[in-house]
């Protein structure tokens, strides 16, 4: 898994590159419209991949404990994130479900943890699986369930143009993989 960075963004470094990349263009980057595009472009990077700087775990450091052992889910969390293949955004909905091993988090934590993983430079699969082992391991789940939903703009907008697909992966660990009936249980409340 990759870690937190501590590499500061540069918004100088990215507003001249976008700069550069507006002369490449065959446009005028000192034209009224254009003037103060390369740091709005710059500063939207800062906030689009402010995941790389975020430890994800530390969202799942308060923890409490409780003897409950039936499934937690969670579903349609937003998330938005950036294709790293052509650096243009995927959204969609993220669901969540684990079985806790005597200890739960609160549901505002899964949340804050997929959005550390999505904003990063990604790819769909690598998010889904992210976010399923960094439950695992951090909360000693006995099984954890992930599926997300996205539309990806560099399918939608361009190349293939197939507006309205929607891409869907999922990620299955412990006794959500193992059981069969624990599977179809937690599929079908994700999938609701």
């Amino acid at each position: 898994m990759k870690t937190p960075s501590d590499h500061p963004v540069d918004l100088n470094r990215i507003s001249n590159a976008v700069r550069e990349i507006l002369l490449a263009i065959g446009e005028n980057p000192d034209r009224e419209g254009l003037k103060k595009t390369p740091m709005r472009v710059a500063k939207m990077y800062a906030e689009m991949f402010q995941g790389m700087n975020v430890d994800p775990a530390e969202h799942l450091k308060t923890v409490f404990e409780e003897k409950y052992d039936e499934m937690v889910v969670l579903r349609d969390v937003p998330f938005n994130s950036m294709c790293e293949h052509h650096l243009m955004p995927f959204e969609g909905k993220a669901h969540i479900a684990y079985l806790p091993n005597g200890k739960i988090v609160g549901l505002s934590k899964l949340a804050r943890v997929v959005d550390a993983f999505a904003h990063r430079p990604q790819v769909q699969e690598r998010l889904t699986t992210q976010i399923a082992d960094i439950l695992v391991k951090e909360l000693n789940a006995k099984g954890v369930a992930v599926v997300m939903e996205a539309v990806h703009t560099c399918m939608t907008c361009r190349g293939v143009r197939k507006p309205g697909s929607v891409m869907v992966t999922s990620a299955i660990r412990g006794e959500c993989c193992t059981s069969g009936a624990t599977r179809a249980e937690i599929m079908s409340l994700l999938m609701r």
